[in-house]
């Protein structure tokens, strides 16, 4: 048993941490009112990641569903896996965050904090042997970013030996939902660099893109754009849910992909992804999987990893498929991009194979990249918050909660740390690594101690 306990916040994480729920339900099998109607074993052998067995052998998802308003927890019920839930694992307040950083951090998230915990705490100790949490929120708005950082700084204090993961939707500036969000996110960001083990970045504006250029849609609802997340998130967690494969826990999946511990921003990819009216005209086969996952149109973040250099790289595939032809083919990537990879890790691409594909395909590949790239992300941010922060614009509205304007000094000179490490690592090369090594002996340089 290792056991994951998952916990969405804000209105964004809710739904598509729902969506991640109804996706996992369908392929282990699990119908809307908890009971197994699946017809393999496999689907049931390591159930018990994610859910909970109740009386009656019910299957119950190790979730807490938290936040500030409670309209998104009534739609949530209306959902068909609305019942699926535990009431008692559904905790919301009245007021909302109103898109402040600081009312979900300092001061309406802390009131609801204790009463979190308090579910967190019961649901890890119902378990074996925890490995750790998985944190759905956006970055953007209050409750998610606010309340979803308040709640990662204590479990991070709490357990402080499990790993902690979050996807984590980053706002982007094509698709805006509010003007504040540089301000959210930078704060956000400032306590996902130092409290989470591992954050995948998704972001609104690279779905879209999907959405529009890719399957074709004219007009992509958020129901399109949180499929397509949990798509990714069930790849993701693929190897978690299935047994048989490499990176079979949360930790391997950190030491393999994490050189630096704050350099921990991962972009997700998936593969295949075609137009409905084109699907029958693909051939879904490993090579073209390969191919599909490294293309920069099917990354779920905005940035083009061919303007970095990857770290590290985990790639799950999923279907009946040869494992030679897909080391080779892996391989064969790596040679003809090999300027693409740094070259001071050796062999820095992971593979894991399942044999049961998600519903509806014979075959799918996710895609896992620390890149150098996804700087860009916070560059943007980083500038957008500048020119406000630069007329003190909107500040009013944190400094009432109780907040001081240091904190965002500090939360931006963090934000800037990060970039410039992550152009620091993709600029380096193998000799700057030994010059680095014999200047000082094996003790770290001042420039990756802080």
């Amino acid at each position: 048993m290792r056991e994951i306990v998952h916990i969405q916040v804000g209105r964004c994480g809710n739904q598509i941490g729902s969506k991640f729920w109804e996706v996992i339900s369908d392929e282990h099998g699990i119908t809307p009112d908890g009971c197994y109607s699946g017809d393999s074993e496999l689907q049931l052998e390591r159930i018990n990641v994610y859910y909970n067995e109740a009386a009656g052998n019910k299957y119950v998802p190790r979730a807490v569903l938290v936040d500030l308003e409670p309209g998104t927890m009534d739609s949530l019920r209306a959902e068909p896996y609305g019942q699926i839930f535990r009431p008692d694992n559904i905790v919301y307040g009245m007021t909302g965050a109103g898109n402040n950083w600081a009312k979900g951090h300092y001061t309406e998230g802390a009131d609801l904090l204790e009463s979190v915990l308090d579910i967190v705490r019961k649901e890890a100790e119902g378990c074996d042997c925890l490995q750790g949490f998985q944190v759905v929120h956006s970055i953007g708005g209050g409750t998610g970013s606010g309340l979803g950082t308040l709640l990662l700084s204590n479990l991070r204090e709490e357990y402080a030996d499990r790993i902690i993961l979050t996807f984590s939707v980053v706002p982007s500036p094509k698709v805006s939902d509010t003007v504040v969000e540089p301000y959210n996110a930078t704060l956000s960001i400032n306590q996902l660099i130092e409290n989470s083990d591992q954050s995948f970045c998704i972001d609104n504006e690279a779905l879209y893109d999907i959405c529009f250029r890719t399957l074709r849609l004219q007009t992509p609802s958020y129901g399109d754009l949180n499929h397509l997340v949990s798509a990714t998130m069930s790849g993701v967690t693929t190897c978690l849910r299935f047994p048989g494969q490499l990176n079979a826990d949360l930790r391997k999946l950190a030491v393999n992909m994490v050189p630096f511990p704050r350099l921990h921003f991962f972009m997700p990819g998936f593969a295949p992804l075609t137009a409905r009216a084109s699907q029958k005209y693909r051939p879904l086969t490993v090579p073209e999987l390969t191919l599909q996952m490294f293309d920069s149109k099917n990354m779920m973040a905005a940035c083009d990893p061919r303007r970095g250099r990857y770290l590290t790289v985990a790639a799950i595939f999923r279907g009946r498929m040869s494992m030679k032809e897909v080391d080779e083919q892996m391989l064969n990537i790596q040679n003809k991009n090999k300027d693409f990879f740094v070259k001071w890790i050796p062999h820095n691409v992971k593979i894991a194979v399942c044999d049961i594909p998600p519903r509806g395909l014979k075959m799918s590949a996710t895609f896992i990249g620390n890149t150098t790239a996804i700087q860009e992300i916070f560059k943007r941010i980083s500038e957008q918050f500048a020119s406000m922060f630069r007329k003190k614009a909107f500040i009013h509205w944190y400094t009432g909660e109780g907040m001081d304007e240091a904190d965002f000094s500090e939360a931006d000179n963090n934000l800037n740390d990060l970039i410039s490490e992550y152009q620091q690592y993709q600029n380096a090369t193998i000799d700057d690594q030994e010059f680095e090594n014999e200047e000082d002996d094996g003790a770290p340089s001042e420039e990756s101690v802080e």
